[in-house]
Formats: C-alpha cells, structure tokens, sequence
C-alpha cells in the first residue's frame, strides 16, 4: 500500500473514531461505592452522590476539559448533578445499621449534559444533534434474565437490528433501537412469542 494510500487509511479511521466518540457512544459508567455514616439511609445517600460524581466524570471525560470537568463535578450540587442522570441501576446491594455498598450503573442524559457543560463554560465536542431522536427507548421485563436476554439479542441480530443497551437493573433492561427499524423488531419479538405495549414513548416488551 503506497504512503498516500496509507494517510488516507489513517484520516478515515480517525475520523470514524471522533465521529463514535461524539455522536455515538453510549454515556454510561459503572461505580463500586462503600459509605459508612450515621444511619443507613444516609450512607446510601451519600453513595449515590458519590456514584454519579464518578461516572459523570468518566462517561463525559473524552469529550471535554478533563479539569475543567472534575472542578465543575466537585463544586456542583447534587440536585444539579442528580438532573443530568437519565437512568441507574443497581446490583450487590448491600447495608447494615449505619453502612451502604453498591454497584451502581448510571446512563448520563446527552443533551443535559451538554446544556451543563455549556452554562458551566466547560470546552467540549459532545454533539446531541444525533440522540434520543434517531433511536426509540425499549424496555424489557426478563422472566429468565439471561436466557430472555439472549433470545433477544439472538432475534434482533437475525433481523439484523442494533441493540444499544443503557442499562441493566433487576430484571428489566433497556436498550435503544434505530427508529426506522422499530416495526421490524416488534415482529421479530412477536414471531418470538414476546408481547409488547406502548407506555409515553417507550416500547415495554415482556412475556
């Protein structure tokens, strides 16, 4: 492959990369806490402040001012920040009379995120023209969680369907789907033996 050949490789795949990191990639992370403080009840509230401060902080990272990032994070109010989480979820759960520990999975809102950056003059390349706007918010309720799940996917891939998952919390998991390929999995899953209803916008499938 001539030098030129191989530049031009090197653009197109750094630009598909910028391109994912901007528009595409999913603003999720993953926190282990432990808190111990008076009562449990405030032990878990504190866990879960200090969840969302660590996953707003890495699921934003790549796209803006690292240090501008952390010192906005630090300084803001948990109210503010709790406004920019769009879904959580939680797993080993466990508490005693004055101590919390958790997994917490936490999926960051793209356009708040970015009005937050911008009233907090944070410089950053998160770009929310492609969003919630071009997928469609599906929610699952798993009898068998990893058996459901898997025929889901198994049944989205033969139909050749992208599954976008945000999170994981219990039983239920939800994930985003193109628009434009919405009827066609609500007939894969039918033909599945699924079942699926409409709540506000978002596609509840279960069994």
């Amino acid at each position: 492959m001539g030098v030129m050949k191989v530049c031009k490789f090197l653009v197109v795949l750094m630009f598909c990369a910028v391109s994912y990191v901007a528009y595409g990639a999913p603003l999720t992370g993953t926190a282990n806490v432990n808190m111990t403080s008076d009562t449990a009840a405030t032990a878990k509230t504190m866990a879960f402040d200090e969840a969302r401060r660590q996953i707003i902080v890495d699921a934003l990272s790549p796209y803006a001012d690292l240090s501008a990032l952390r010192g906005a994070v630090a300084n803001e109010k948990s109210s503010v920040l709790a406004n920019l989480i769009a879904s959580s979820g939680i797993t080993n759960e466990k508490s005693s009379d004055t101590a919390y520990s958790a997994t917490i999975n936490m999926t960051v809102d793209r356009v708040a995120a970015k009005r937050w950056m911008a009233e907090n003059n944070i410089q950053n390349w998160l770009n929310i023209t492609e969003d919630a706007g071009d997928r469609f918010l599906v929610e699952a309720n798993l009898e068998n969680k990893l058996a459901d799940w898997s025929q889901i996917r198994r049944v989205a891939s033969d139909a050749g369907i992208d599954l976008n998952t945000e999170s994981i919390y219990g039983n239920r998991i939800l994930f985003r789907v193109q628009s434009s390929r919405r009827g066609a999995l609500t007939i894969a899953l039918r033909d599945a033996g699924w079942k699926y209803r409409d709540r506000d916008g978002v596609l509840y499938v279960f069994k």
